[in-house]
C-alpha cells in the first residue's frame, strides 16, 4: 500500500510538473527615432523625438513586471531600451538579430515577461519566429509606434499589435 501510494505521489507530482501552464510573454518595439542628419552614419542615436518616445515607452510599461531586456547592439536600440530598464533595475541584454528565437534564447526566457528592441525588419521578422509563421511584414520606416505582443501559453500562441503614440 505505501509503495502505490509513493508512486501515486510520484506519477502526481510529475504530471503536474509537466504540464505546467507556463506563460511567457514578449512586447516588442521598434527602435524610437533617429538622427537622419548624417546619412552615411549606420548606427546614429536618436533624435529629441525619439528621446521623448523612450521615455514614453518607459511610462507605457511602468506597471509591466519585465525579468528581461534585449537589444540589438546599436545605439537607437539601446538608447531606446534604456529609459525602461533603468525604471526597472535591469541591464539591458545585447541579442543578435540573426540568432533570434534560437533554443538558447527560448530557454533564457520560458515562463518570463521580456521586452524587445530591433528594428523596422527585425522586430515583425522576430514575432513571425516566435508564432512560426510570417504573419508582419516589416515597419514602415516613418513607423516608431508599433508595439507587437507575444503570448506562449503552453502549445497556445498568440499576438497583437498596438499602436503607441
Amino acid at each position: 500500500m505505501k509503495k502505490f501510494l509513493l508512486l501515486f505521489v510520484f506519477a502526481f507530482t510529475f504530471i503536474t510538473a509537466c504540464s505546467s501552464d507556463e506563460t511567457t510573454t514578449y512586447y516588442l518595439i521598434r527602435h524610437a527615432e533617429k538622427d537622419r542628419t548624417n546619412k552615411s552614419n549606420r548606427n546614429p542615436n536618436l533624435n529629441k523625438n525619439g528621446i521623448e518616445r523612450a521615455e514614453k515607452w518607459a511610462n507605457h510599461f511602468k506597471n509591466v513586471p519585465f525579468d528581461a531586456i534585449y537589444s540589438t547592439n546599436y545605439n537607437r536600440t539601446i538608447e531606446t531600451a534604456t529609459p525602461t530598464a533603468d525604471s526597472k533595475s535591469l541591464k539591458i541584454k545585447k541579442y543578435n538579430p540573426s540568432k533570434m528565437y534560437d533554443s538558447i534564447f527560448q530557454q533564457e526566457t520560458k515562463g518570463k515577461t521580456v521586452l524587445i528592441v530591433g528594428h523596422s525588419n527585425t522586430t515583425p521578422a522576430f514575432v513571425n519566429k516566435i508564432l512560426g509563421e510570417k504573419k508582419y511584414e516589416d515597419i514602415d520606416d516613418n513607423n516608431n509606434a508599433n508595439l507587437y505582443i507575444v503570448t506562449i501559453s503552453g502549445d497556445e500562441k498568440t499576438s497583437v499589435v498596438e499602436k503607441v503614440e
